[in-house]
């Protein structure tokens, strides 16, 4: 009988241990899957077989194509991982950042004051946030409505500012941060892995991030057990619109220009899409930043992969919500395995 229960208890710590090991992988195996699956098809287009020597979507330039295209969607997730790991959700994003982007090259246009965008860009994110917060904190408005309103009237804003034009500045003080390297690495990575890491410490090393995983878990009772509830979406909301006005100042600086009609158009939709393929709860609670990153690179891969394949625009909006409404229920169905066992 002893022998049994020892057999059990050993295949019972080794099913926890798999399903330990899956979780925490997440959606990194979907991510190198897709990966590879796109040097093939990318060596058929050259060679007209599916050839891994002829592919061209892993070369070192092709990563990096990659990588900084994911870099401005990874710090939008980063501020949606917050908001979202309470329950809430920020459709405003996207606007956000073409609004601080307009006002960033507004401001670099002042002679003598050209870095002064950056830090109005960072502003401007952080005060729309901060009303996002406001109207649900204290207003007990549904996220979902206050952010949808705030998206188009923050858009209105975007175009008003430049006057329904592209706003140029060919000498951009900080374009550095959209074009320039750090030691070989582009500065657009290193922000973005710089805000993973900082969200990281935020959520996991502090107690303000026991706090927003315990609000977006039970509101209610967190309320009970004396977390101020009001501060924490404030905060989350803050820290949303401060890393759209980021992403809005990291826009003006690889384009050198921005536009409030176009630029941003729909960011929103990618920032969530990388928050939930990360493994985060639509309910809140649950949920990672390193997930999110991981959901980032795969919107990335499949944006540049389809390109490289030859994909028209219209097919490609088609497969990437085919493949992420995919990726989304095989990340359901290991959460439901796991949680059988």
């Amino acid at each position: 009988m002893i022998s049994i229960n020892s057999a059990v208890a050993q295949s019972t710590r080794r099913k926890l241990a798999l399903t330990g090991t899956l979780r925490g992988l997440g959606m990194l195996p979907a991510l190198v899957l897709i990966a590879v699956l796109f040097q093939l098809l990318s060596g058929y287009a050259e060679s007209g077989s599916l050839s891994w020597a002829h592919g061209r979507f892993m070369t070192w330039s092709n990563l990096s194509v990659v990588t900084q295209q994911a870099s401005i969607n990874t710090v939008l997730a980063a501020g949606m991982t917050f908001v979202i790991l309470t329950g809430g959700i920020d459709l405003s994003v996207g606007s956000v950042l073409a609004a601080s982007a307009m006002l960033a090259l507004i401001a670099s246009l002042i002679p003598g004051w050209g870095m002064l965008g950056l830090f109005v860009a960072l502003v401007a994110g952080a005060v729309f946030g901060l009303i996002n917060g406001s109207l649900i904190a204290f207003l007990r408005l549904p996220p979902f409505i206050v952010t949808l309103g705030t998206m188009t009237s923050v858009r209105g804003l975007a175009r008003m500012f430049g006057h329904d034009n592209t706003i140029f500045n060919s000498s951009l003080p900080f374009a550095f941060l959209g074009n320039g390297n750090l030691l070989g690495v582009p500065w657009l990575v290193v922000i973005a892995l710089a805000t993973v890491v900082i969200s990281w410490l935020v959520l996991r090393r502090t107690v303000l991030g026991l706090r927003i995983y315990a609000v977006g878990g039970n509101a209610e009772a967190s309320r009970l057990a004396g977390i101020k509830v009001w501060s924490i979406t404030l905060f989350v909301y803050g820290i949303s619109g401060l890393l759209a006005g980021l992403g809005g100042a990291l826009s003006a600086a690889r384009l050198y220009a921005a536009n409030g009609m176009q630029l941003g158009f729909s960011y929103e939709l990618d920032a969530i899409a990388a928050v939930i393929l990360g493994g985060t709860s639509f309910v809140g609670g649950i949920g990672s930043i390193w997930g999110t990153l991981i959901g980032a690179l795969i919107i990335a891969v499949l944006s540049n992969g389809l390109i490289l394949i030859g994909v028209s625009d219209t097919w490609q909006f088609v497969i990437k919500g085919l493949v992420i409404i995919g990726a989304v229920a095989l990340d359901h169905l290991r959460g439901s395995a796991s949680a059988r066992t």
